[in-house]
């Protein structure tokens, strides 16, 4: 059997080599640990919490094909975008949300896609 992918291992011959060898893992951990806590800080700002509701705003006119889709990062900032279709054409409006809040007026629907958005477990 070929071994072509592995590494042939070298032992350390006295204590002094393994305690280098150890004080290098060392460092490269801290090094790891640094570059994840700089990725975690990063990644707070993405989004990570999203919902949509689909509805019909207008009785008697098509389906459900209107929609409130709440996009949100760890923090609860991001904006909500409203998409409203009715047989003439169609609306699209955003707003931004601050702490799960926007200082525009909300729909029902797009309150409700806030809050299903902000209660998503990171």
């Amino acid at each position: 059997m070929l071994n072509l992918f592995k590494r042939k291992k070298e032992e350390p011959e006295n204590l002094k080599e393994v305690l280098k060898r150890c004080g290098d893992l060392e460092e490269k951990i801290g090094r790891i640990s640094n570059e994840l806590e700089k990725l975690k800080k990063r990644n707070e700002f993405s989004v990570q919490k999203i919902s949509i509701i689909r509805y019909n705003p207008f009785s008697k006119v098509g389906s459900d094909q209107s929609f409130s889709a709440a996009l949100l990062d760890g923090n609860n900032n991001g904006m909500v975008i409203t998409s409203l279709y009715t047989r003439e054409g169609n609306r699209v409006y955003g707003k931004p949300i601050k702490d799960g809040k926007s200082g525009y007026s909300l729909s029902e629907e797009e309150k409700k896609a806030i809050l299903e958005a902000r209660d998503l477990k990171k």
